[in-house]
């Protein structure tokens, strides 16, 4: 279901617990570029707008460096005794797109989403890439609304169980997956980019691994996390654990 902007914003504030005093932030947060044109023409083509100005571009570029402080922050007081060894794949686990995607969904993100109709037609609000970058957009909305704390407090509340699970460090499906074929005395995975469609800032990427007769299956906005996608699935068909 798509909300009307209206419907968004009021959505956004429940579900991050916080009223902005500067609306026109979580409005800009909540917009895809395709929802803004950088042609005016009521302008000379020497005073356009940037291509994707007043869209989530640049808040997201923020957002990304607010939520790695934080989480960076949080996982030092989780782990005390751990070294950067150990921290960083779990940081990165935490601030991955996948993860971003996951709590978009919570945050019900996807449906305030403003995009263009061609784009909507297209598919593109189904896309973790979207919906991941976005989360970033909110997590920068925020931090220029409210400062650090805000955002700290939608970081903490959102990504707690995630956090909680984490008894080791985090291993990429890729990661494991390859394990899993060595142990087994099998070949190395091989990936297969099965298509590849979509507009070239939104592309959708289907890829495909198989081993012992199983076939994983994965599509996303790159070829990298549609290889991870695909892993997962086939770690999953052969009964290996993955944690999220």
């Amino acid at each position: 279901m798509k909300l009307t902007s209206s419907e968004a914003l009021v959505s956004m504030q429940t579900a991050l617990g916080h009223k902005f005093s500067k609306p026109e932030l979580l409005n800009e947060a909540l917009t895809h570029r395709s929802a803004v044109s950088g042609r005016d023409p009521r302008r000379s083509r020497r005073n356009q707008r940037p291509k994707g100005s007043g869209s989530n571009e640049r808040l997201e570029f923020i957002g990304d460096r607010v939520l790695g402080l934080l989480m960076a922050e949080w996982l030092l007081e989780r782990y005390p005794d751990e070294q950067e060894g150990a921290l960083g794949p779990r940081h990165a686990h935490l601030v991955s797109r996948t993860v971003l995607a996951e709590i978009a969904d919570q945050v019900g993100l996807s449906a305030s989403l403003q995009i263009s109709p061609h784009e909507e037609d297209a598919g593109i609000r189904r896309l973790s890439s979207i919906r991941a970058d976005a989360m970033e957009a909110l997590l920068g909305a925020l931090y220029l609304d409210g400062g650090l704390e805000p955002a700290r407090r939608v970081v903490r509340q959102y990504w707690q169980s995630r956090i909680d699970s984490a008894d080791r460090p985090h291993k990429e499906p890729k990661t494991l997956l390859q394990e899993y074929m060595l142990s087994q005395g099998l070949p190395l995975p091989n990936y297969e980019l099965l298509s590849s469609e979509g507009p070239s800032h939104a592309p959708v990427f289907r890829v495909s691994v198989t081993t012992k007769g199983y076939t994983g299956t994965g599509e996303a906005g790159s070829k990298r996390l549609a290889e991870s996608a695909a892993a997962t699935a086939l770690l999953k068909l052969l009964g290996q654990n993955v944690a999220s």
